[in-house]
This record gives structure tokens, C-alpha cells and sequence, in this order.
């Protein structure tokens, strides 16, 4: 395996609510941009909008979903997760690798 192969990674944020609705825009370039600056690739975003927590976190109820696929060397995923981690406005995210 070449050491600098990308893969394909599925990533599920949910935004504070605190973001209104015009600001997630702005929330997902931040995201982007952490990938892009990782020498990512993002291939799809899909906003599933705001939706119903199935529990609270951090007190809050409801969350704005996006799911983002891109492709990134396995290597740079922890920084990328760390970033996330210390993002006031994303309140979890789940990072998943796709394919064998």
C-alpha cells in the first residue's frame, strides 16, 4: 500500500442550534477548510437540516445535521478529529472510513 493513499470517509456533524440557520454555511466551510487544509478532497455534503436530538447534549435538544464525504490520508483523521473536538458550534461528530 502506497504511503500517501487517500480514502474515502464519511463525516456526520451536528451544529449547535445556537447557529442560526444562515450561519451553518459558514460552520460547514470551517469544516471543509479543515479538511481541505489536511490535503483533503471533499466529494459530497448533504444538510439534513435541523432534527431532533435522541438525547440532549451539552442541554440542547435538536441539532443541525450535515454529512460530509471526502477522501483524506488515513494518517491526518486524528488531527482532523481533534480539530472537530474544539469547535465551539459542533456539538459531535462521527468520523467513519469507508470501503474494505
Amino acid at each position: 500500500m502506497e504511503a500517501n493513499q487517500l480514502r474515502d470517509y464519511e463525516l456526520v456533524v451536528i451544529i449547535s442550534p445556537q447557529v442560526a440557520d444562515e450561519d451553518v454555511p459558514a460552520a460547514l466551510e470551517k469544516v471543509g477548510q479543515s479538511i481541505t487544509d489536511r490535503g483533503g478532497t471533499i466529494t459530497e455534503v448533504n444538510q439534513w437540516g435541523r432534527r431532533k436530538l435522541a438525547y440532549p447534549i451539552k442541554r440542547f435538544l435538536e441539532g443541525n445535521y450535515v454529512l460530509t464525504q471526502f477522501k483524506i490520508e488515513p494518517k491526518m483523521t486524528a488531527e482532523l478529529e481533534a480539530s472537530l473536538r474544539l469547535a465551539e458550534d459542533i456539538l459531535r461528530h462521527l468520523l467513519v472510513r469507508l470501503g474494505d
